[in-house]
């Protein structure tokens, strides 16, 4: 997400850093270089235009102490800057009112609303929620929401007489009767805005009422996601967005334009292809990735989300004593993996990009692991040289990759074992 913007502001934030001193010149040059950033990601011009003129104003009242250093004070300004183009504070769906909470999925054909719808439901799984067609025109869009449906375990009011009329009014009828919490409408979409999609859209939302009308966009398409917000926006009316596919080659224009522009906030962005793969979108953590500075928050809680997954309590003892074997680290693996492709989880870390984790690592980890025999993965000391030779020809690797494993992890559990061993000053144990 963001790489090659990421790329770029990391940059200007080391030159940034770098400076010695801030005179109205290095103002010049680093307004120059973000704009140029901000314009080569395809960020509306109008938007950059505004965001330099800000970022000109604040800077050029702060008196540059001398106890911090001047591109400290830059940073920080640059980066409330981009938080406040991002849209300040994250939103989030609310469960307030009495009865059910209506979503409408509003935007054109091959943004991803069907799977978007699918996401939405495993998320709020635990309300209760139903899937509504609304799509007649599309072939096979009731079937490809029933595939996703079911994948996750939701029901799909069914399509009454290939009519979206006739199926919003029966499921009103079954949203009483089953007691459903959360009901997702996946509309119709076009190639382009026209008069027939506008009128459906408005008797849908004048027959069920949504309480959100959440536009699908295509994250990758930039400007013209940008336009096709204004113009959803002017027609019918948005609560918020949902920025699709920001796993792939996003450039991030979408993201920064967006809510300036439109004024609608960003409430969600997809970040894969899988079920769980659609995440509640924060400013702020967005602006410290970009910034190269992370996103720490988002980490911790995807790697919370593992302890469910491996009994840490046994772990952290096995680690104390120096027991842990191959077969708790691949446990651990697993676990990790689920959260999503590894680089992803570790572009979350400061200063580490995606490009920076090599998958393939991984693969030839795993391989290894699984050509050896319980017996080896719980009692890794054994592996002498005729295991490894075995090991690296039923992996397909070398007994170089082998040596190399076990070297790392042997070296790791020592690691660890010292690490849970040491005391704080005051007596206080270490905790990993």
């Amino acid at each position: 997400m963001f790489e090659g913007l990421i790329d770029r502001f990391q940059l200007i934030r080391r030159k940034v850093l770098g400076y010695g001193r801030i005179t109205r010149y290095e103002l010049d040059a680093i307004f120059k270089d973000i704009r140029i950033s901000l314009l080569e990601a395809d960020v509306n011009y109008k938007v950059v235009k505004n965001f330099i003129e800000n970022l000109r104003k604040k800077l050029e009242k702060i008196e540059f102490s001398k106890s911090l250093k001047p591109g400290d004070l830059v940073i920080k300004v640059v980066y409330e800057e981009l938080v406040e183009l991002l849209g300040a504070k994250p939103r989030h769906l609310e469960f307030k009112k009495p009865g059910p909470v209506i979503i409408s999925l509003l935007g054109l054909q091959g943004v991803g609303k069907t799977t978007t719808a699918a996401k939405l439901a495993q998320r709020y799984k635990n309300r209760n929620p139903v899937l509504v067609p609304a799509d007649a025109k599309r072939p096979a869009a009731v079937q490809q929401l029933m595939m996703l449906a079911k994948s996750v375990n939701i029901p799909v009011c069914p399509m009454i007489k290939n009519s979206v009329i006739e199926t919003i009014k029966n499921c009103q009828r079954l949203i009483k009767e089953k007691g459903y919490g959360i009901v997702i409408i996946d509309t119709a979409g076009r190639l382009h805005i026209d008069d027939d999609l506008v009128q459906e859209l408005i008797k849908i939302h004048q027959l069920i009422k949504p309480d959100y009308r959440l536009l699908v966009v295509d994250g990758m398409a930039g400007q013209d996601a940008v336009n096709q917000a204004i113009r959803f926006n002017e027609k019918i009316g948005l609560d918020g967005a949902v920025l699709t596919k920001m796993d792939g080659d996003t450039r991030g224009g979408a993201a920064l334009s967006i809510v300036s522009v439109t004024k609608i906030p960003i409430y969600f962005i997809g970040t894969s292809e899988r079920p769980d793969g659609l995440e509640e979108f924060y400013p702020d953590r967005a602006a410290q990735r970009i910034m190269g500075m992370g996103d720490v928050a988002s980490l911790v809680e995807k790697v919370k989300t593992i302890e469910k997954e491996v009994d840490q309590e046994r772990l952290r003892k096995k680690v104390l004593k120096g027991e842990l074997n191959l077969e708790d680290f691949y446990d651990q693996l697993k676990a990790i993996k689920k959260l999503g492709p590894l680089s992803k989880l570790a572009a979350m870390i400061p200063g580490v990009k995606e490009t920076d984790v090599d998958e393939n690592e991984f693969k030839i980890i795993e391989a290894i692991i699984n050509s050896m025999t319980p017996q080896e993965r719980r009692h890794p000391e054994i592996i002498n040289s005729s295991r490894k030779k075995r090991i690296a020809r039923g992996s397909g690797t070398s007994l170089a990759d082998v040596n190399r494993l076990l070297k790392q992890f042997f070296y790791a559990r020592d690691l660890l074992k010292k690490a849970g061993r040491m005391k704080l000053p005051g007596g206080m144990p270490f905790k990993f």
